[in-house]
């Protein structure tokens, strides 16, 4: 099998059904795994009933509770490699990532050193689309802020919308990735820079969630802001 896209969904029940139809309508084969954390509005049971409509290309794996992004994600890259998947893909619920944009990524993570393609906002010729100026201030200057303290040529540090190589995440011990919040985007960043991969930013537009509602707080930003100072201090073999 060659091409799994993760998505993590809480309360995702606006958007799930139309973001799995739409990958399933691209060109190009992409498998899904949803990972829900217990969905009270029953997200996970429209996943189960759009299984009987995808066996075998569509995945469900539940867990009890709301327990972070970044968990629900290193879960989703053990069961693609258990499942023995080459590239594997991060994305939202929600269509602030464009389905569309799934096969750019996957191209331009393919040639050689390569390990990350990062669907990007800040590169030349990424956008983001209906954010009040103080979100986009905050994010830019978070990428900025990150730049500096880790001395990383990445322009959208905090990017969600991500492929890997199998590679990589066989060589990360995702047991040992600190961050559940924020900061889980700009570790595995950092991680995969510093186990010898490149990663490589495509430019995308970012629209922001029509439906449903956003889970960033600033508990979320504050993580990152004092993650990124204990990221330099990380040790890797």
């Amino acid at each position: 099998m060659e091409n799994l896209v993760i998505i993590p969904t809480y309360n995702e029940k606006e958007n799930i059904q139309r973001i799995i139809e739409k990958v399933f309508s691209l060109p190009v084969r992409f498998d899904i795994l949803i990972v829900d954390d217990g969905s009270p509005d029953g997200t996970a049971d429209i996943v189960r009933e759009l299984q009987k409509k995808y066996p075998g290309f569509l995945h469900l794996e539940e867990r009890t509770g709301k327990l972070g992004l970044g968990t629900a994600y290193i879960h989703g890259f053990k069961w693609a490699l258990k499942h023995d998947y080459e590239y594997v893909f991060e994305m939202d619920a929600d269509f602030s990532h464009n389905p569309e944009d799934l096969p750019r990524l996957l191209e331009a993570c393919k040639p050689d050193g390569v390990g990350m393609a990062v669907g990007s906002r800040y590169c030349k010729g990424g956008k983001v689309k209906n954010w009040p100026f103080l979100r986009w201030a905050m994010s830019y200057f978070a990428s900025f802020y990150v730049r500096l303290v880790l001395w990383i040529n990445i322009k959208d540090t905090t990017a969600g919308f991500k492929c890997y190589k199998r590679a990589v995440l066989e060589k990360l011990d995702l047991d040992d990735i600190w961050f559940v919040g924020y900061a889980f985007q700009i570790e595995m960043k950092y991680s995969t820079l510093k186990s010898g991969f490149k990663v490589v930013e495509v430019p995308i537009t970012f629209i922001d969630r029509v439906l449903g509602e956003s889970k960033m707080d600033m508990k979320i930003f504050k993580e990152a802001f004092l993650g990124v100072l204990r990221l330099r201090k990380k040790k890797f073999k």
